[in-house]
């Protein structure tokens, strides 16, 4: 196809006013998103409703996902849903030798388009994606293990919200530069000293995208996204657990660039074969020259320390930890707590880990409350809430891999455990491993214990860790967050100075804190235009979601003067 497929006058129309508001929203971080929550919104325009979603999704299962890469050597696949079912879909499995050189051909044109033709075709992208929410949707939940209405949300609007945010970014610190500019130095009786300066806002290269197998979507569209708007071409890398999601969403970015008259190599997939592992090979190709990484610790500090040739961007591990130190809302508490544990079995960077609680108690509206009383009633507000098998089942989605499962089913030995999880069965997968939250008393004296509650338990694991006081409880705060890392906190108190204390910890360590989060916003939740995720500060990542760092080292400014 050809530029006039899909003209920028057309962009400029379909889209600029919605990149405006983008703009406005993170300047104000105030709610805006573009994307609607709920499936009924879908199914007009275009768009796909759930029937048709959900048959889409049916049609891929079994197929060849045909991307029309170049370099095309094999096809690969054996994804297994979490669920039970096997998805049989294959993808092409890339000579690079041959994708890396079609890939960086693109990236003139695509350069040379500018930074606000750029945003506008990623913008095209994320709205052809937001139409086939509801098929995504299905690909999310199948190769993440959430439950259905986690994975439309958080794998469908909330996922293109970040990606949108990302776009805004990047076109706010590429146009922070003037395009031309005339210069004019006085030189007293002589005349005057005079250049013609153009900038351009020039991409690093290749950008490599290793997705996670949790929030594929969520977690890859910011890197995807910032790439792609600043210049670079992205290889995509999918985990092969959670390849299908971001193959729908490479297919979407090269028919788009295609219509747009751009190439569409300029986006692609590298899947792989089974125990290949060739994201270290593509890490330290010299033509990838940016990488964005979520997962492990042990694997982000390797690109880290590895990828020496590429700005490497990592979301990796941290114990997150909740100070319980006071609370004159206390029911409010125990439920908030009780969904943010729960919330897809805790397999999320951000779920709290560590509750630090005074081992003589606390204070709240329904008076004195000890440690143990916090713990016990904490558990039964967990087991309250998932005792329906339908809505635990809702919440919980199932465990994403054995190695979740195994830890969980390991924590039980570590200490005294004040709830115990449970097996529930899904009525609509049998062979869906689903289980309630493990909480564990521990004492944070006690070395053996700290050796358990100072490593990160990824999976539906708690511990409620006694401490000696406040003031104990904020320098292990402290010391966690330095040593270990943390995407979030959060702290319960009524006293203005334990609050002032915790406060002064996050600011010093760069860790992101909610406090007194008693309704229906959870710790574990963020709002893409508004909240940070992650700090890049700490070590549990080197890099937010989403602000200027994120994407001003993805291109640089070349300037070119000239005489006259």
């Amino acid at each position: 196809m050809t530029a006039a497929a899909l003209p920028a006058s057309d962009l400029l129309a379909r889209h600029r006013a919605t990149l405006d508001q983008a703009l406005e929203a993170i300047r104000t971080r105030a709610y805006w998103s573009p994307h609607p929550e709920h499936p009924k919104a879908y199914g007009e325009h275009g768009s796909l409703d759930a029937a048709a979603g959900k048959a889409a999704f049916d049609a891929l299962l079994g197929t060849r996902l045909d991307l029309g890469q170049p370099g095309t050597d094999d096809w690969v696949g054996g994804e297994v849903s979490p669920y039970g079912p096997d998805l049989g879909v294959t993808y092409p499995h890339a000579d690079l030798d041959v994708l890396l050189p079609a890939m960086k051909a693109g990236q003139r044109a695509w350069r040379d388009a500018g930074p606000e033709v750029r945003a506008l075709v990623s913008l095209e992208i994320l709205k052809r994606i937001s139409d086939r929410t509801h098929e995504f949707a299905h690909a999310v939940m199948h190769t993440s293990g959430q439950a259905f209405m986690m994975a439309f949300q958080a794998g469908g609007p909330h996922a293109q919200d970040r990606g949108l945010e990302a776009v805004a970014y990047a076109y706010a610190e590429q146009v922070r530069t003037p395009g031309t500019a005339e210069w004019s130095k006085p030189q007293g009786k002589r005349d005057p000293l005079e250049l013609t300066k153009s900038f351009t806002a020039v991409p690093r290269g290749i950008a490599l995208m290793v997705g996670c197998n949790t929030f594929p979507t969520w977690n890859g569209y910011p890197g995807l996204f910032a790439s792609l708007a600043t210049g670079n071409a992205v290889l995509v890398k999918p985990h092969p657990r959670a390849v299908l999601p971001l193959a729908l969403t490479v297919g979407v970015a090269r028919e788009v660039l295609a219509v747009a008259g751009f190439s569409p190599d300029l986006v692609a997939l590298a899947a792989e074969r089974p125990g290949e592992g060739i994201a270290k090979t593509l890490a330290t190709r010299p033509e990838i020259r940016i990488v964005d990484y979520t997962g492990s610790t042990a694997f982000g500090d390797w690109l880290e320390a590895n990828a020496r040739q590429a700005h490497v961007f990592t979301e990796k591990a941290g114990v997150n930890t909740v100070v319980i130190e006071s609370t004159d809302r206390y029911q409010g508490m125990l439920s908030n707590l009780a969904f943010s544990l729960s919330l897809y079995s805790g397999q999320m960077c951000t779920t709290p880990q560590n509750l630090l609680i005074p081992r003589e108690g606390i204070a709240t509206d329904e008076g004195h409350k000890s440690y143990d009383d916090v713990t016990a009633d904490l558990g039964r507000a967990v087991a309250g809430l998932l005792g329906d098998d339908a809505r635990a089942n809702a919440l919980l989605g199932a465990i994403v891999n054995p190695d979740v499962k195994a830890r969980l089913e390991a924590a039980a030995g570590l200490g005294e455990v004040a709830l115990a999880s449970r097996e529930i069965t899904h009525p609509d997968f049998p062979d869906a491993v689903v289980r309630t939250p493990v909480i564990v008393k521990l004492d944070g004296a006690k070395p053996d214990d700290e050796a358990a509650y100072m490593s990160e338990c990824f999976g539906p694991v708690s511990f409620a860790v006694a401490v000696d006081s406040a003031a104990d409880a904020v320098e292990l705060l402290r010391r966690t967050v330095r040593e270990k890392g943390a995407m979030t906190v959060g702290a319960y108190t009524s006293d203005p100075e334990v609050e002032r204390a915790i406060e002064e910890v996050c600011l010093e360590e760069s860790a992101q804190l909610s406090l007194n989060l008693t309704g229906g916003v959870y710790v574990n939740q963020t709002a893409a235009f508004s909240d940070f995720h992650g700090s890049g500060g700490n070590p549990a990542a080197n890099a937010a979601l989403t602000d200027g760092a994120f994407v001003a080292n993805r291109f640089r400014v070349i300037e070119v003067r000239r005489e006259g």
